[in-house]
């Protein structure tokens, strides 16, 4: 009998095979031959929670696929303080081409893992590969389409349906193997209470109480302060909206 391998996965490099990445994220739109040679320039990372990846006006030297993990970009204004602008999930694209110098903090939430890559390596590779560069292109679109809808959320909706909106968002993005189709989800956390009313322009308070109420509501569970249950996860979109929370 004669066993047929796939010759494309035999020469594709072992550490991409079993990436998330590779499939969902930049990395996909390489071919074969492509990703051996970025893999060549790459090494990887885990990183602590709280640690600032890059900040603002700092050279870009480096870019990174996220594997695992949250990441929270920030500004600072000049007395101080901070606004969280967005958060990042795996497989999201770390970086900014094309620019010499950072114009965001960019610090871990969680405990992150990171394939890197020199600066010089990915823009050559985006100038070789058009696929890469349009798969970039996509990310870049719809990272500002989501930018949109969260202006919508800050700018219109109410305490609840923001707080409601932050964990739609975080049960949607958090683990890329979660099939939130299925109805329910559970997650930590990845910010802190003074973080998430940073991010929503709450109090905390404010953050507090609304995560009380939706508890109450049968919404949510929370286990141990930051360990959140959601039975159902249309119920909770629906809460981010316009319609009646208590609905079933």
């Amino acid at each position: 009998m004669t066993i047929r391998q796939d010759v494309q996965s035999d020469i594709i490099p072992v550490i991409c095979q079993s990436c998330d990445a590779r499939d969902r994220g930049l990395c996909g739109a390489l071919e074969p031959a492509q990703l051996i040679d970025l893999a060549k320039a790459s090494s990887r990372h885990c990183i602590p929670p709280g640690t600032e990846l890059i900040g603002d006006a700092e050279p870009i030297e480096t870019y990174s696929n996220l594997l695992s993990g949250v990441v929270k970009l920030t500004k600072v204004l000049g007395d101080g303080r901070q606004q969280i602008v967005g958060l990042q999930f795996a497989p999201d694209f770390l970086g900014r081409p094309f620019k010499s110098e950072s114009e965001i903090n960019a610090e871990t939430a969680t405990e992150v893992s990171l394939c890197s890559f020199p600066k010089a390596a990915i823009e050559r590779m985006m100038r070789e590969a058009p696929a890469l560069e349009h798969r970039l292109l996509k990310q870049t679109l719809m990272e500002l389409d989501e930018a949109r809808e969260w202006m919508v959320t800050l700018g219109r909706k109410t305490a609840a349906e923001k707080v409601a909106s932050f964990l739609f968002l975080i049960a949607r993005n958090i683990d890329p193997a979660t099939d939130t189709s299925k109805g329910s989800v559970t997650f930590d956390l990845p910010l802190t209470r003074a973080d998430i009313a940073d991010f929503l322009g709450l109090t905390v308070e404010t953050i507090s109480r609304q995560l009380t109420k939706l508890r109450a509501d049968g919404v949510i569970q929370i286990k141990n302060s930051r360990h959140v249950v959601v039975d159902n996860v249309s119920r909770l979109q629906r809460c981010s909206g316009t319609w009646a929370c208590s609905d079933a």
